[in-house]
């Protein structure tokens, strides 16, 4: 299983919201450069960021700070957050970033996904975002009457690289993720899926790679320390799951 530590920039800085709300944010670092260097000297070989400030906006907003990311990185770095159409992608593949993830445009338009995934395949996420089961778009800030699996249904047969599902209620919680909607997802399509949203344990990591799920993303239990990167990545990258 792949770790993606993740990276929330708002104002520039390193941050993590409690559930997606803008008015319960912790500052970790005012270097996010730094921050991703130092998840790839302990063995991270990706980066997840999303631009919050973007996703508020409708526009990737965090350019400059991103691109010194891709650049201290040296690893591929998947970017969500904002990306809109064709001259956002233009401009955040222009920045160094390998995957750009795409939420809000997949409800709006997923004609437009499925097209873009074919013009660039394997170089675009599905990000679905879900409040009790239904899609929640522009930075979280709105909720959808479409439920998360239906929206992945609709663009599943596209080239997509694959399906970052997030669980609202549980992101940045430090409670665990949710298993169930995650199964449930894993079971609709056939996209690889990465699991955000609460993991917070070595069990947390250990249930998902006994589940076959591809991909996690692990914010604020790193930042905590409540996680060691380290112990993490071993677990992920163990066939049994077991270290």
């Amino acid at each position: 299983m792949f770790i993606y530590p993740a990276i929330d920039l708002l104002n520039g800085r390193c941050v993590r919201l409690r559930q997606g709300d803008y008015s319960r944010e912790t500052v970790f670092s005012d270097d996010p450069a730094a921050v991703a260097k130092r998840w790839v000297e302990l063995g991270a070989d990706r980066i997840h960021v999303v631009d919050l400030d973007g996703a508020k906006a409708g526009k990737p907003v965090n350019g400059p700070v991103i691109r010194k990311i891709v650049e201290a990185a040296g690893v591929p770095v998947q970017l969500g957050g904002g990306i809109r159409n064709d001259a956002d992608l233009a401009a955040v593949f222009d920045w160094g970033v390998r995957w750009a993830v795409l939420g809000t445009r997949a409800l709006q338009a997923p004609d437009w996904v499925r097209a873009t995934a074919t013009k660039f395949p394997n170089r675009i996420v599905l990000g679905v975002d879900a409040k009790e089961g239904f899609v929640a778009t522009e930075g979280w800030l709105e909720v959808s009457r479409v439920k998360a699996v239906d929206l992945a249904k609709q663009v599943s047969d596209a080239p997509l690289a694959a399906v970052v599902y997030t669980d609202i209620a549980t992101d940045g919680m430090m409670q665990g993720p949710n298993f169930a909607a995650l199964a449930e997802m894993q079971s609709a399509v056939s996209l690889s899926l990465i699991a955000s949203g609460g993991v917070c344990s070595l069990e947390h990591v250990k249930r998902l790679v006994e589940s076959g799920c591809p991909g996690c993303i692990i914010g604020r239990a790193l930042y905590e320390g409540t996680m060691d990167l380290t112990e993490v990545l071993a677990l992920a990258r163990s066939p049994s799951g077991r270290g």
